[in-house]
């Protein structure tokens, strides 16, 4: 089982393999760690500015750097 790299309430970058969501340079939140897809952890993300959560892969997040 893959461990997860990110832990909740970490702040993160969040650019997806899907094109057209437009999320560069806006900061997502980790709120909940999820199980594995294909052996590959996935969390559920959060941008303050979104009234929705979005679920992500480990390799479509990073660290966000500070200020």
């Amino acid at each position: 089982m893959a461990n997860h790299k990110f832990k909740v309430g970490q702040l993160v970058n969040f650019l997806p393999a899907r094109s057209g969501m437009p999320t560069e340079g806006r900061q997502y939140e980790v709120l909940r760690l999820l199980p594995p897809e294909a052996g590959e952890p996935q969390y559920r993300v959060k941008c303050k500015g979104d009234a929705f959560e979005r679920i992500a892969k480990e390799g479509e997040l990073s660290r966000r750097s500070a200020p």
